[in-house]
Formats: C-alpha cells, structure tokens, sequence
C-alpha cells in the first residue's frame, strides 16, 4: 500500500515558534507485549534528506526494517535507548515505565535536546521536557520514523536473545507480544522470568494465576495500563 514519506514539517514548525535547534523525535515499542521491557529511542536528524524509504516500523518487512536500521543509526545526528524492564513496569505501570524509558534515552543523548517531538496523543514525558504530540508521528515525522525503525529492531534483537532459553514461547518472531505460540506456551509452561507478572493475561490462566502481582500505591489512585491485551486475542 503507498504512503506519504515523512517530513520535518514539524521540525520547522518547532524550529519557527520556539527556537529549538536540537529536536529530538521519540517513539516507544513494547508497549502491549506480555514479556520484555518497554523500549524507547530519542533520535536527532537534524533537517537533512531521510534514506529512501523511511516510514513507521509497522509498515516494513522485517528485512527492509533491519536494513533500514543499519543504515539510520549511520544516519541520524545522534540516537539513543532507553528501557524500562518487566519489573518497573509490574511496579509502576506502564505510564511511569515509559518516562522513565524515555528520559533514559534523552539523557543518553550528547546534546541534550530543546524539544522533543512525541509519537501519540498522550504526553507521557512532561516537564521539564518542552512536548510536542502528534498522531502517527511515527509515519508524518522523519525523526519519529527513524526512532521507531531503531527502537523496534534493537527491542526484537533483544527479545530474540532472551528468548533462546525459553524456545518454547517463540520470543524470536513475536518479541513478547500475544500469538497463538506464545498463548500456547503460557498455558502449558507458565511465565518466564521475563513476563510482565501484573498484567491481566493471568486473569485467564488459573493455574498460574497465583503468580500475579498486585501493586500499590500511594495515593491510591490506580492508573490504567495503556495498551494491554487481554488473553483472548
């Protein structure tokens, strides 16, 4: 299917109201897997021409993603990752987990970035980070584009290393995230060392259900977990 490549239409628009020169693009992966951490790239391009081909993740083949990658990590200005594992997600949720993700990546940066351009409707960053959110940023933005392509193959890299002990769950093609494999190992085996324990696919599975955790809080208020999915998939 054709799509529109990205531009730095908001880079520019940034660059005219605020005076920011250093523009950081951030995009998230991981956010709906059972297993593995979040995963969260700040990119620099500065305004130059993207390679040929550069669009959100979601819309290359793996090959043409892993290419792709290669090819925008010699690119980019600058780049970083940041990761927020299973146990801070099972321990703060996944709004504070992705913060932290991504304050890990800017601070991991060499310039430290005077705005930062955020794939999604929702700022999950905030202050003291000057925030600007756009829908599908990860396909209209170049810097976006270019996070997204580098945090998705160094978060399936990842995964497929973790998966090698535990062959069973198919961590290599699914990353984490629900598949009839990954259900089905579930089932049998139950979670790995690396499964996000407080999540609700437990809820479905009595006989491990035992090992959900609950977290508290301590105002009380339980915030939702964006992006989880449920076991019937």
């Amino acid at each position: 299917m054709p799509y529109e490549p990205p531009t730095h239409t908001v880079e520019r628009s940034l660059r005219a109201t605020t005076g920011a020169k250093v523009i950081a693009g951030v995009d998230e992966v991981g956010r709906g897997a059972w297993a593995g951490p979040v995963t969260v790239c700040a990119a620099v391009t500065g305004l130059r021409r993207a390679p040929e081909g550069l669009t959100d993740s979601k819309l290359l083949t793996v090959k043409r993603r892993t290419v792709l990658a290669v090819e925008l990590e010699k690119w980019v200005t600058s780049y970083a990752l940041g990761h927020a594992s299973h146990e801070e997600i099972d321990q703060m949720g996944m709004t504070a987990a992705l913060r932290l993700a991504a304050v890990r990546a800017l601070e991991t940066l060499p310039v430290r970035p005077d705005a930062v351009i955020l794939d999604g409707k929702h700022d999950y960053l905030g202050a003291p980070w000057k925030v600007r959110t756009v829908i599908k940023g990860d396909q209209s933005c170049i810097s976006v584009a270019a996070a997204s392509v580098i945090a998705k193959v160094q978060r399936d890299k990842m995964m497929a290393e973790l998966g090698i002990e535990h062959a069973d769950f198919g961590f290599a093609a699914n990353a984490g995230y629900p598949s009839p494999v990954h259900k089905a190992a579930l089932e049998e085996r139950g979670p790995t060392p690396y499964h996000r324990l407080s999540w609700a696919y437990l809820d479905a599975l009595p006989q491990w259900r035992h090992l959900k955790k609950a977290r508290s809080w301590a105002d009380g208020n339980v915030p939702e977990i964006e992006g989880q999915l449920g076991f019937d998939f």
